[in-house]
């Protein structure tokens, strides 16, 4: 399994429902939000990403009862900081967005999967899927909760 398909599954984990956002001030190395597409990219992205959640076995569970709206939206904001973008997201952290949900390492890889087939379906480079993943990487701990 590639190292962008571990870590993008944080990603798609890192929904905080109740959280809020703040546009600010692009940072100064948005190159990466850039590369996405800045927000518009985002969107596009996130709107792929909810439709292949949901078409896919592994995950529609998580998903299918859950404002996928808000998802979606905390998900472009999430993305958006990450990047560089001029977004800030404000809320609960990881671990208390996800401490009533059961995910596994299984759960955790197969929606890095789905994250994949968004980026690429979207032309977004390789090398750009991996600078995203690897800002989303250290949020494993606080998402996988259950062996």
């Amino acid at each position: 399994m590639k190292l962008a398909t571990w870590c993008a599954v944080l990603l798609l984990w890192a929904c905080p429902f109740g959280a809020s956002a703040q546009v600010v001030a692009p940072t100064a190395d948005d190159a990466l939000y850039r590369a996405f597409g800045g927000q518009d990219g985002l969107v596009k992205l996130m709107d792929d990403f909810m439709r292949r959640l949901l078409a896919d076995r592994r995950m529609n569970p998580f998903f299918k009862d859950v404002n996928q709206q808000q998802v979606k939206d905390q998900l472009v904001v999430q993305i958006c900081e990450l990047t560089g973008g001029p977004c800030k997201l404000k809320g609960p952290g990881m671990r208390q967005v996800h401490d009533n949900i059961d995910i596994t390492r299984a759960d955790f890889n197969a929606l890095v999967e789905v994250l994949q087939q968004s980026m690429d379906a979207q032309g977004i480079a390789f090398t750009d899927q991996n600078r995203l993943l690897a800002k989303l990487a250290p949020m494993h701990r606080e998402i996988v909760n259950t062996p």
